[in-house]
């Protein structure tokens, strides 16, 4: 199955912004895609080979932006029970799919909710 290209496009955006958190890396724990920090999962980034529909699953604490990437075409709770602590799976081919920039703030608030608070500091201080 062919991935289509606005969806590949979104998804590099979101990786390179990704590994782009102080101390983040990428790591293939399953043969797929994860940006991790202080050896922790902030954000499920899948596989682009076609063999899974293209999609990224995210960690969401405010209530505000968790529910609002439920109502995204095809989002769900993630599977075995990380939806019950915040975590949501969002698909990238669906049509009215989140657009990058908006999918690279949730990316913030995940990687905010699994960090360290020093290298959260970090990400402020760069926003300065």
């Amino acid at each position: 199955m062919a991935v289509p290209r606005s969806a590949l496009k979104k998804w590099e955006k979101v990786r390179e912004f990704a590994l782009g958190m102080p101390d983040a890396v990428e790591e293939f724990p399953w043969g797929e895609s994860v940006a991790k920090v202080n050896k922790k999962v902030f954000v499920f980034l899948g596989v682009t080979d076609g063999s899974y529909p293209m999609g990224i699953t995210l960690k969401l604490k405010g209530e505000e932006a968790h529910a609002h990437a439920l109502s995204c075409p095809g989002a769900e709770p993630a599977g075995y029970g990380l939806g019950r602590s915040g975590w949501v799976s969002i698909p990238l081919q669906e049509q009215g799919a989140p657009a990058a920039g908006l999918l690279c703030d949730w990316v913030e608030e995940s990687y905010r909710t699994v960090a360290p608070r020093r290298l959260a500091a970090v990400l402020d201080a760069r926003g300065a």
